[in-house]
C-alpha cells in the first residue's frame, strides 16, 4: 500500500488556527491557496506572530472558506466577533490589536500567501506516525496537541516515524515526489521556532522542551536520513517547492504519495 494523504490544513491567518479541508488549489508558487493568505504586520512591517508574543495562541479562529470569513475568541478576555476576511479589514485589524496588545494591521497576499520559506514556499509535509512520536516523548502532550504546535500542511499516512526524511537529500539536492497529480521537490528539514515549546491553547511553555525534542530527535534519526543535512535537531516536517514546469492542479484526501 502506497502512502497516502491524511489531512490537509490550511491557515488563513498566518500564525492563528488552521482549518482542514478536503481538497487545495496549488498556486502558482507553489503554496496551497488561502494557507498564509493573511497575515499581522506592525507599523514597521514587521510580523506579529507566535514567535514575538504568546498571546496569540489565546486566540481561537475558525474560518468559512467559501463565505471568506473568520470567527475569533479572545480566551482570556471572553470576547468573540465575526469579520469578513476581504471586506472587513480595518475592523478585524483593530479587533487584533486589541486582543494581542500590539497595533498591527491585517495584510493580504492572495496570490502567493506569505510562507515562512520563501525559497521553499511549498506546503510543509510530514507524517501522522512522526507526529504520534514527538507525542510520546512528552507525557501528557496529545497527538492533537503536537499536530497543533507543529502546523504542518500536509500529513501523510502509512509510512514510519520521520518518513517524511526522505525528502531531504544530501548536499543540499532537492528530493523529487508526487502527490496524487502535483509534483514537488523536498527542499530541508524545517527549522523550528519558539512556537512549538508552547500550549497551543493558552501558550504556556513545556518546561525543556527544545532539549529534550533535538536530544530524542537526534536518538532517533532514521539511517536513512542525511545526518549532515542537520546542523541541530531541532527541526520537524519538510519544506518543499513546486517541481519545474508542474501545472495548476489540486491536491485531494487519499492522493497517494511517492518519491522519485
Amino acid at each position: 500500500m502506497l502512502p497516502r494523504l491524511e489531512r490537509i490544513t490550511i491557515y488563513p491567518i498566518k500564525s492563528l488556527d488552521g482549518v482542514d479541508v478536503d481538497e487545495a488549489q496549488v498556486l502558482a508558487n507553489g503554496a496551497l491557496e488561502h494557507d498564509r493568505r493573511f497575515a499581522l504586520v506592525d507599523s514597521e512591517g514587521r510580523f506579529v506572530n507566535g514567535k514575538r508574543t504568546p498571546a496569540v495562541h489565546r486566540i481561537r479562529a475558525t474560518y468559512d472558506l467559501a463565505e471568506e470569513t473568520v470567527h475569533l475568541h479572545d480566551t482570556s478576555r471572553s470576547t468573540s466577533a465575526g469579520f469578513s476576511l476581504t471586506n472587513d479589514a480595518s475592523r478585524l485589524s483593530r479587533w487584533l490589536s486589541a486582543a494581542l496588545e500590539i497595533a498591527c494591521v491585517v495584510a493580504e497576499n492572495a496570490s502567493s500567501g506569505f510562507p515562512d520559506e520563501r525559497d521553499a514556499p511549498g506546503p510543509t509535509v510530514i507524517s501522522t506516525a512522526t507526529l504520534a512520536a514527538v507525542a510520546s516523548w512528552f507525557p501528557g502532550l496529545t497527538l492533537e496537541e503536537v499536530r497543533r504546535r507543529f502546523r504542518a500542511n500536509l500529513e501523510i499516512d502509512g509510512v514510519e516515524p520521520f518518513w517524511e526524511d526522505r525528502l531531504v537529500g544530501a548536499e543540499n539536492a532537492l528530493v523529487p515526489f508526487q502527490i496524487g497529480a502535483v509534483r514537488w521537490l523536498g527542499a530541508k528539514a524545517c527549522q523550528r521556532c519558539v512556537v512549538p515549546t508552547r500550549s497551543a491553547d493558552g501558550g504556556e511553555p513545556t518546561p525543556g522542551f527544545q532539549k529534550t525534542f533535538a536530544g530524542r530527535r537526534e536518538q532517533t534519526l532514521p539511517a536513512s536520513s542525511p545526518r549532515e543535512r542537520f546542523d541541530h535537531f531541532y527541526r520537524l516536517a519538510v519544506n518543499t517547492q513546486l517541481a519545474s514546469g508542474q501545472s495548476p492542479a489540486r491536491l485531494r484526501l487519499g492522493d497517494t504519495v511517492e518519491i522519485g
